[in-house]
């Protein structure tokens, strides 16, 4: 009888040390000019960071918490890779949950992809040499626009998931969702800007999903001007990692993407796959079918990005 109370010792020993392996997750924050940024870490099972991360960017005003970036990071988890999924501040000191329309806009465009660039270094110096960015959304673009914009060696491939292109912001996306003209908005913007008054409250406008909002001349501009800098496609010639280019082929939100980027896919440098019959937001199986494509990509470029 004693000898069956050790065997039992030992083995709820050894259940309780997997499932600690197996829940790992951090909230990691760390600060930048003036703000808590805050992230969620999952390592996966025998794996640390050394073995490379995959950096998760959330789309537009939402968050980590969606179901939609819970779901790919405990996917992730099974195949065996790390990911940190970043909450984009978008000018709130800690944020969760998804941006509050009732708060002015203060953030811009070019703030998130900053903040991607951010960590992206918090995650090199904790010793993740290779780091694939992966993005959804408008995130997307914004990961688009970082990589556009700089060169990073740490960042070993890329994919974009339902990402952004100008027509998410242009005036009959704005007519839709906000029921209002977008030029006189614009051109509000662009005169508060060049008086030196960029900072200023234009009030009962549109961003993104915030149809009767406020926002600063600055952030307005940065999504909605002439030289808005918010369509991938046009992005992507200038981002140097192989890149895949993850299209829904029943995406409501961002249409038509499958022939923006079959132009620019050369099956090497710009991989696409198309899911057939997802939505925007991958529900359903769609999401795993994403995954394994990631999967498949990455494998496909082997110990240059994860190998798990």
């Amino acid at each position: 009888m004693r000898a069956i109370t050790i065997n039992l010792r030992k083995l709820l020993a050894v259940i309780t040390v997997l499932a600690s392996a197996s829940a790992y997750a951090q909230e990691v924050t760390l600060p930048y000019k003036g703000l808590t940024l805050n992230a969620n870490l999952e390592l996966a099972v025998g794996k640390q960071l050394s073995d490379g991360v995959i950096l998760i960017t959330h789309g537009g005003l939402a968050h980590r918490e969606m179901e939609l970036i819970v779901y790919l990071q405990k996917t992730f988890k099974e195949r065996g890779y790390n990911t940190l999924a970043m909450n984009l501040s978008l000018g709130i000191n800690n944020r969760h949950g998804m941006y509050d329309c009732a708060v002015t806009h203060r953030h811009t465009n070019e703030d998130a992809a900053d903040e991607i660039g951010v960590w992206l270094h918090w995650l090199n110096q904790q010793g993740a040499g290779r780091i694939v960015l992966f993005a959804h959304s408008r995130g997307g673009a914004q990961a688009a626009l970082y990589l556009a914009q700089h060169e990073n060696p740490v960042v070993k491939a890329v994919v974009l998931m339902a990402p952004a292109t100008h027509e998410n912001t242009d005036a009959a996306d704005y007519l839709k969702r906000s029921r209002q003209a977008l030029a006189p908005a614009q051109l509000l913007a662009q005169q508060l800007i060049k008086s030196g008054k960029r900072e200023t409250v234009m009030r009962h406008v549109g961003l993104m999903n915030c149809t009767d909002t406020s926002a600063t001349a600055k952030s307005f501009n940065s999504y909605y001007g002439i030289n808005a800098r918010v369509d991938t496609p046009s992005l992507i010639p200038n981002i140097k990692p192989p890149l895949l280019v993850i299209v829904a082929g029943s995406d409501e939100v961002v249409v038509g993407l499958d022939k923006k980027i079959a132009s620019l896919a050369d099956g090497k440098q710009v991989q696409m796959k198309v899911i057939e019959g997802s939505d925007h937001t991958f529900r359903d199986l769609s999401a795993d079918d994403a995954v394994d494509a990631v999967s498949a990509f990455l494998k496909g470029l082997g110990n240059v990005a994860l190998a798990p």
